[in-house]
This record gives structure tokens, sequence and C-alpha cells, in this order.
């Protein structure tokens, strides 16, 4: 099992923050590194410094490590044009020598679009943007001179389709819980399927799904799923990590991977045991890498 670290910097955090947490996921051995993409705090409480743009924070980051892997889990189609954000990551993607994954969704939060003035469609329109946006950027990657394309929502007349990235094909995640799209959309274009913050039972269910469609299509995915995790050496420092993130310890079992290395380590070999390759360990008090640094010692070997 690949341990990657999650962050929410929408939550309040500066890059200098981000940095210290890529750098130490990256000194400890982990898998990877990767944030969300979102423009502001979700629900109430201090914002503190606000969050910071995804693909200019791993862009950064590209420079200032040299082994984790990078993405985001996931960047809403609503937020970028697919042309330029083809660009982006091809771009980053060069940076970090071949070390980025996209995550791609269709965006949820209507209060970020309507506070930065991003248009935010219908759930139906979102999820033909996201479609849409899969196949130009595929498309503009795999293309070997130009590359044109006409849909309902985007047009690209004789692009040069450049620059590529360095990795070919550059991996891209699908996620979410969606009975029909998402598995077409992840067996047609996605490397990885993830399901995010569900329960064994959930991610039984959506990975069925994802399989019986990849069936139909020929391809491969890697599994994986995204948790909150919350690990004490005792049950004293298990309570005083879900306190400092505004939740309970058994909030936190029951959603999520908590407790001490034993329990999380047992729970994770459940995720495993229905195919899980991966798990993103979301990471909510960036500022503890005290916590990072027992999950590296206590659970990563035994996973």
């Amino acid at each position: 099992m690949k341990l990657r670290i999650f962050t929410e910097p929408q939550e309040g955090a500066t890059y200098d923050d981000l940095l210290a947490v890529a750098q130490a996921t990256e000194r400890l051995g982990f898998d990877a590194f990767f944030r969300s993409d979102h423009y502001q705090a979700i629900g109430a409480g201090d914002p503190g410094p606000g969050s910071t743009d995804a693909w200019l924070t791993l862009a950064g980051l590209a420079r200032e490590t040299t082994t984790i892997r990078l993405g985001t889990l996931v960047t809403p189609a609503t937020f970028r044009l697919p042309g330029p954000l083809a660009i982006s990551v091809a771009q980053a993607d060069q940076m970090s020598g071949g070390r980025i994954e996209l995550g791609l969704g269709t965006g949820w939060y209507d209060a970020e679009h309507h506070s930065y003035g991003i248009p935010f469609p219908p759930v139906k329109e979102r999820f033909d943007r996201l479609e849409e946006q899969l196949a130009i950027i595929t498309g503009l990657w795999a293309a070997e001179k130009s590359f044109s394309y006409a849909g309902t929502h985007y047009r690209l007349t004789d692009s040069p389709a450049l620059p590529k990235p360095v990795q070919n094909p550059l991996p891209i995640i699908i996620g979410g819980f969606g009975a029909t799209r998402t598995p077409r959309l992840a067996a047609t274009y996605a490397a990885e399927y993830n399901i995010p913050f569900r329960s064994l039972d959930d991610v039984a269910e959506g990975f069925a799904r994802v399989r019986a469609a990849s069936a139909e299509t020929g391809r491969s995915l890697v599994y994986s799923v995204a948790q909150t995790v919350c690990v004490g050496a005792d049950e004293a420092e298990v309570a005083r990590r879900a306190a400092a993130i505004g939740e309970s310890p058994e909030q936190l079992r029951s959603g999520g991977l908590a407790g001490t290395p034993e329990e999380v380590v047992d729970k994770i070999g459940r995720f495993g045991e229905l195919g899980a390759e991966r798990i993103y360990l979301q990471v909510m008090d960036l500022s503890d890498l005290d916590h990072l640094d027992l999950i590296a010692r206590e659970v990563m070997p035994r996973v």
C-alpha cells in the first residue's frame, strides 16, 4: 500500500506551510504530496491567510522536491479552460522531471465560484464540460502534430498541442461516487480511480462499478481512497490531534483513519482487501509535522 499525504490549503495555509509539509513528506518516504484545488475555506471558521492556487503551488514544489509525486485531488473543470490547463500541467511535469498527476473533477463548491466570479453551471453541464476537457487534455498531450476539437462547450482549431508533459501518458485521476458517468469516464480516461471519505461498504460498491466499466474498455486502473487521518501513540495523543482539527476521536474512527497505529494499520488493511493500492491521508493540521513522523515510523512499514 502506498501512502500519500493530502492537504486542504483552502482552510488556511501559505506556500511556505505547504513547502514544509511537502519536504517532510519526501524526507519521511511517503509516496506523494497532493493538495485540494479550492479558492476559499469550506464552511465557517477562521480562514487564516486564505488559500493558494493549486498549480502555482505544485510548480513551485516541483523545483523544491526531487522524488515525491505531486498532484491535485481534484482540480475542478469549472476553474480553467482545458487548453491552458493542459499547458500548465505539462509545464509543471517538465519542471518536476515527470512527477505530476492530474486529478480532474466537475467542481462542486458553489460559494467559491460566486466569490471569485467563476461560472457555476448545473451539474449535468459540469459533467459535460468535464468529459470534453478530458478528451481535449488527453488529445493535446497525445497529438503528434496539431490538434482540433469541436464540442458543445469547447472548440480548438489547429492547436500546436505544445508543450508536452515528460510522462507519456501523464496519469489522470478521476474520483467520486457517481453511479453512471463517473465509472465510464474513469474507465475511458483515468489511470486511477479514487473514492474520497466513504465507508468500506461504499468503497467496495464504487470499485465494483468501475471494474465493470473498465472491463468494457479493456483498461486497467489503480484504485485508491482518501481518508482523514488522526494517529496517536496513545489515546491522549489521538484526542489532542482530533481536538486540534475540531473533531472527536469517535467521529474520526468511524469516518476516517484514526486511533493508535495498530488501529490504523488494521483499517488500511481492510481497504487493501477491497483492492485499494494507494491511500491519500488527509492531514488537516499542517503545523503538526510530528504527526507525519509518527505515521512514517509506526504505520508505513506495516502496510
